[in-house]
């Protein structure tokens, strides 16, 4: 059996993280407990199987990178980055488990966020009820809130402790080696596709004539599922992408609540995937409740989703701004591409009678992308004379595709 990485800090959470070892084992779990404190020594009760030191060792610029930095969130940081380039050195990693507060967590889900998808991972964590966004990020990690702080085992951390392990020594033992090949190896290729609610009829005719012959994985375009497609895509797991919904850029340029990163449309540059995409959702900008809403923009034109989610109709200005920033990010995609317009609307409530129809705004758009956009031999832009949700659309999404990926399987190097 591979062995499951034990992870915190030893000088002020030895015992815990030593109980947690000792649940691992009992379970029949094989374990190494790694010590990632970034000053004081480990308590003498429990002795790490790796030392601070050898973690420590394996930042870029040595040891003193982390021991030598004055203040404890530069070392906190550093640390995180030793602990994700030693992780990176075993190959034995069949888990990752990790307890602490929010400096130990930013410190472990660091490491455990380069590690791939499938592989368990948890961390317990004081601040796993609040915003963990930036622990997650695009990880399948899972957060375990700890209900008292990891601060000494008393009846209450010990229970939620031993369910953290025992939880961690399910996943490690369900993953076997048939299980592992059932699950990562599918005898179709893969592609993903980029959804949001109001382009989920194009997604939903997209999948049933893309299913008989590829593996079909959906993200939904909240900000992280961008960046899940992508990640997946680096890590070799998806080979080719209908990224049909590229809504978080609007919030990523607009201050919206979903937004990318601004590495978006990266990895189709460095992998070279057979690539379609489209503008989907381009027309609006996600905030929360009504009163979330900056007060800047206040005069604009807004669509109440849900309690929770406030839409904001983009401007003739946003949409030239974000047409320009995307063909510029595609400019650099040397992969088989194709951009689809669809010139008739961009989601379901960009349509004649619905509330965010506007046709200039989405000319701004298109014009903006398309004047931008530096078309070659592999890189093409077509303007559709259609809705994106109409099957006219979703059959020309699919049959560039096809397209695509046939080519690029048919090549000399591939066969």
């Amino acid at each position: 059996m591979t062995t499951v990485y034990v992870v915190g800090t030893c000088d002020t959470k030895g015992a815990e993280l030593g109980f947690v070892r000792d649940q691992l084992r009992a379970a029949g779990v094989s374990t190494v407990l790694v010590d990632v404190g970034t000053h004081a020594a480990p308590r003498a009760d429990v002795q790490p199987d790796v030392a601070a030191q050898i973690v420590a060792a394996c930042h870029p610029d040595g040891v003193e990178a982390v021991r030598g930095a004055a203040e404890r969130g530069a070392a906190i940081a550093a640390m995180g980055r030793a602990l994700t380039r030693f992780m990176a050195t075993r190959d034995d990693v069949g888990g990752m488990i990790g307890l602490g507060g929010s400096g130990n967590t930013a410190l472990v889900t660091e490491a455990m966020r380069a590690q791939p998808v499938g592989l368990p991972k948890l961390m317990v964590s004081t601040v796993a009820s609040g915003n963990v966004a930036p622990y997650v990020g695009a990880s399948d990690l899972l957060l375990m809130y700890s209900v008292v702080d990891i601060a000494g085992l008393n009846r209450i951390s010990r229970t939620i402790l031993s369910n953290a392990a025992h939880a961690m020594a399910g996943m490690v033992k369900g993953v076997t080696a048939a299980g592992v090949a059932a699950n990562a190896a599918p005898s179709k290729p893969t592609v993903g596709i980029t959804m949001f609610g109001v382009t989920t009829p194009a997604v939903d005719q997209l999948r049933e004539r893309l299913e008989a012959d590829y593996e079909c994985f959906v993200f939904h375009a909240t900000g992280t599922g961008g960046q899940s497609l992508e990640k997946l895509i680096d890590s070799g797991m998806i080979e080719g992408a209908i990224d049909l919904t590229t809504t978080e850029v609007a919030d990523f340029l607009a201050g919206g609540v979903f937004p990318c990163l601004a590495d978006r449309f990266g990895a189709i540059a460095r992998t070279k995937v057979p690539y379609v995409a489209s503008c989907g959702a381009l027309d609006m900008v996600n905030f929360g409740a009504p009163e979330t809403v900056p007060a800047a923009y206040a005069q604009r034109l807004f669509y109440h989703h849900n309690p929770q989610v406030t839409l904001m109709r983009t401007s003739v200005a946003e949409c030239r701004y974000i047409g320009e920033w995307i063909a510029q990010k595609l400019n650099r995609c040397e992969g088989p591409l194709r951009f689809l317009i669809p010139e008739r609307g961009v989601s379901a409530i960009d349509a004649e009678g619905m509330p965010f129809y506007d046709p200039e705004a989405d000319r701004a758009l298109f014009d903006a992308i398309d004047s931008t956009f530096q078309a070659t031999s592999r890189r093409r832009l077509e303007r559709l004379p259609l809705h994106i949700n109409d099957a006219a659309f979703a059959d020309a999404i699919v049959a560039a595709y096809r397209e695509l990926a046939d080519a690029h399987a048919n090549r000399p190097d591939r066969r």
